[in-house]
């Protein structure tokens, strides 16, 4: 048995690829939502409940963590539910495999590898790179076993990104849209689909323990290229996009709490953001789902939620 916190594009993809599979699944979320499959079990319960989540996961061979806090309360509310679950790993004896991010890396000055740790630049950085030491050292010590999977910002259906949620719905809808980025930096999307694959990849490999892992993302693609190819597949003209001041952003932070929250982390789009995975597609023999492919999906299923 596995067991899933969290149901979004993440979790909802481990948890269907996992009952494919023939494993019997329990998705934990505060509301019992999650996908419908015969092999799922949905359970509503608080993930920051260790004594909870423990009977819940009582059994269970892994934990996949691919759920977390709303944006706006990362530094409050992730520490409890990280401490929760290396409780629940270590009272339950259960693999914790956690979907991370690339946060805890800082600005970088080169494709990020899983070597560059240690030097998050933000709020945001440090909460996961804490997160992450924490487990790590649950690990070292012998209290648990655990691996983190780490992806760039996200394409696939329901994927909540800067690009989906910021740029893609007027793109959709044909208007002028303002982006805080360099429109030509080029920038790593990772497929929720790969994530999945990875994380369940990961699980399964008992030398991937103790480690993190980048998934298998494929080549590097601006703003303004990714745009462009998301109106084309849409059957629309190219997109009309142009560059927002940094001053702009920060003005808007002072009213938009969206804005507030992405202005410390401005450093991931005015600049080149590229992932190295090249260690996990060697480890795994993981390709990623093509750009193309993976954006797709995402148009077509925001096509069919953004109106007119």
């Amino acid at each position: 048995m596995r067991v899933v916190v969290g149901a979004g594009p993440v979790g909802t993809a481990v948890a269907k690829l996992l009952a494919e599979q023939g494993e019997q699944v329990k998705v934990v979320t505060r509301n019992g939502t999650g996908p419908e499959h015969s092999r799922i079990e949905k359970v509503a319960a608080d993930a920051t409940d260790a004594t909870e989540l423990s009977r819940i996961a009582a059994g269970a061979g892994t934990l996949f963590s691919c759920g977390g806090p709303a944006y706006g309360k990362w530094a409050t509310d992730w520490p409890p539910l990280g401490a929760s679950l290396i409780e629940t790993a270590h009272t339950t004896g259960a693999l914790l495999v956690t979907t991370g991010n690339l946060y805890g890396y800082g600005a970088p000055t080169h494709p990020m590898t899983e070597q560059d740790e240690g030097r998050p630049n933000s709020v945001k950085g440090r909460v996961r790179a804490r997160l992450w030491a924490d487990a790590l050292a649950a690990h070292r010590d012998g209290r648990i076993r655990t691996a983190e999977v780490r992806g760039s910002d996200y394409l696939g259906a329901g994927a909540a990104s800067f690009f989906t949620v910021g740029v893609l719905p007027g793109v959709l809808r044909g208007k002028a849209t303002s982006i805080p980025a360099d429109l030509d930096a080029p920038h790593s999307w990772t497929y929720v689909g790969d994530v999945a694959r990875t994380l369940i990849a990961v699980a399964a490999d008992e030398s991937a323990w103790g480690r993190s892992w980048h998934v298998p993302t494929a080549p590097p693609l601006s703003v303004r290229e990714l745009a462009t190819r998301a109106a084309a597949i849409a059957g629309l003209p190219a997109p009309k996009v142009r560059s927002m001041p940094p001053a702009v952003l920060w003005l808007g932070g002072l009213v938009n709490k969206q804005a507030r929250e992405i202005r410390e982390l401005q450093y991931q789009f005015r600049r080149p953001f590229v992932l190295d995975s090249s260690a996990a597609t060697e480890k795994f023999g993981i390709e990623p789902v093509g750009t193309d492919q993976a954006l797709r999906e995402t148009v077509i299923h925001l096509m069919a939620t953004v109106p007119g």
